[in-house]
């Protein structure tokens, strides 16, 4: 089996099972229909009331690529549409940028209990599942939303403030780095985290033009 190069992680066998079967759909509809019965991650099996498998618009070329879905998302079954998600949206457009033509993806697709972080195990274990969606999305470039997705992708030991906002080279894709609309929230409209992800999100469409 042919695994992205990139940051290395422990592997165990339920990641290497989730590559293999991830792999093994041979479009978004069949992934979508055997993420739902995703077991990888015993805690967040039982504790969710949906697997949040993300969109992917045909044709996208910017995928977003956030944390874990939260309670609206859990209850919904789509990415990013409680409050963060609306902001999201709303900076977006001001970027240009079409949501509807955006894929919008998660590190995990299931919604850890009391909106913690995704542990070090769940991220490996879900790997997989976020792998085969990019690869059937195909998008040009990957933006990730927060600190959890950028060491998805750059590893441990990163800064969210040092590596935003240019390209780096991870996993075979171009990934740009930026903040959650989650700490624009918590920082208001005044904070530096909405005003880098307005100027990131500008420099994603512009790279993109």
């Amino acid at each position: 089996m042919n695994r992205p190069a990139g940051p290395r992680q422990k592997v165990d066998p339920v990641s290497l099972e989730v590559f293999s079967t991830a792999a093994a759909c041979p479009d978004w509809a069949a992934l979508a229909g055997t993420a739902q019965g995703c077991v990888a991650c015993p805690e967040l099996a039982a504790t969710r009331a949906t697997v949040v498998v993300g969109d992917a618009p045909a044709g996208a070329r910017l995928a977003l690529v956030g944390e874990a879905p939260g309670a609206d998302e859990d209850r919904t079954g789509r990415p990013f549409v409680g409050r963060a998600g609306r902001l999201l949206d709303q900076v977006l457009a001001e970027a240009g940028l079409d949501r509807s033509a955006v894929a919008v993806l998660n590190v995990l697709q299931c919604r850890p209990p009391g909106n913690r972080p995704p542990t070090a195990t769940e991220a490996v274990r879900c790997r997989g599942w976020l792998e085969r969606k990019l690869d059937l999305a195909g998008p040009e470039l990957v933006v990730t939303l927060g600190l959890s997705a950028a060491v998805a992708f750059l590893g441990r030991g990163v800064k969210l403030g040092e590596i935003r906002g240019r390209v780096h080279p991870a996993y075979g894709r171009q990934v740009l780095p930026t903040y959650h609309p989650s700490a624009a929230l918590r920082f208001g409209p005044a904070g530096a985290p909405l005003a880098y992800l307005r100027a990131d999100l500008a420099a994603a469409a512009a790279l993109l033009t």
